[in-house]
């Protein structure tokens, strides 16, 4: 018998995850621990910049029709999601990065572009260098404790070192013992973020959602 995978992203993101794990033939667990809103925003003049930058596909979604104000600049993105989301938004992105937003800003500035403007959340790594406009929130939620008991003898997904510390921080609230639980995380900084003391800990070869999942779904056969 398999373990469930547990999927912690907020929503839309949530959804699709567990609906990808259920098609595979594993137990998906959907508890969100973020919820996602629209900040405000007023776009600056395109023309004050080289490319657009996007880390996440939150930001396109929570963007709204201002987003199209960058429509003539070429786009670099982190990540095939945020890549996909940018595609269903209407825009082409140019350059998509397989590692971090430094990783793409690099790829960016190797091509010419030096000015350029970024949509992140409230809460966000830095990147030198370039104008941030904040399009939305991530808030945290914090689940029924019958939720987070059904999550031992699970595989939990992290996503971010956010998102692994305010389940630590969750856990450790409901008593729940950590060795009762299998971390797939996206990155090893991801990993550090949790701490110790979890049964099994795993680091998906790329930062990607594939590659998580490919992990996830090994933790959750091997017994």
């Amino acid at each position: 018998m398999t373990r469930p995978i547990a999927v912690l992203r907020p929503e839309p993101g949530n959804s699709a995850t567990a609906d990808r794990i259920a098609k595979a033939g594993f137990i998906a667990l959907r508890v969100p621990i973020f919820t996602i809103s629209a900040v405000p925003w007023a776009p600056p003049p395109a023309t004050d910049f080289d490319a657009l930058l996007l880390t996440s596909a939150n930001a396109v979604r929570q963007a709204g029709p201002a987003l199209h104000t960058f429509s003539s600049l070429p786009l670099v993105t982190v990540g095939r999601g945020t890549a996909d989301a940018a595609e269903a938004a209407g825009l082409t992105p140019q350059i998509v990065g397989s590692s971090d937003g430094r990783e793409a800003l690099a790829l960016a500035k190797g091509r010419g572009w030096h000015r350029l403007v970024r949509l992140t959340g409230r809460a966000h790594i830095h990147l030198p260098g370039v104008t941030e406009i904040v399009v939305y929130t991530s808030d945290p939620l914090h689940p029924a404790e019958d939720q987070l008991r059904a999550l031992a003898d699970s595989i939990v997904l992290l996503h971010s070192p956010r998102a692994a510390r305010h389940f630590a921080g969750l856990i450790a609230g409901a008593h729940i013992a950590r060795r009762s639980i299998r971390l797939a995380a996206l990155s090893q900084a991801v990993a550090d973020a949790a701490g110790g003391g979890w049964q099994r800990v795993s680091v998906a070869p790329l930062p990607s959602d594939p590659a998580l999942l490919e992990t996830a779904m090994t933790l959750a056969i091997d017994r």
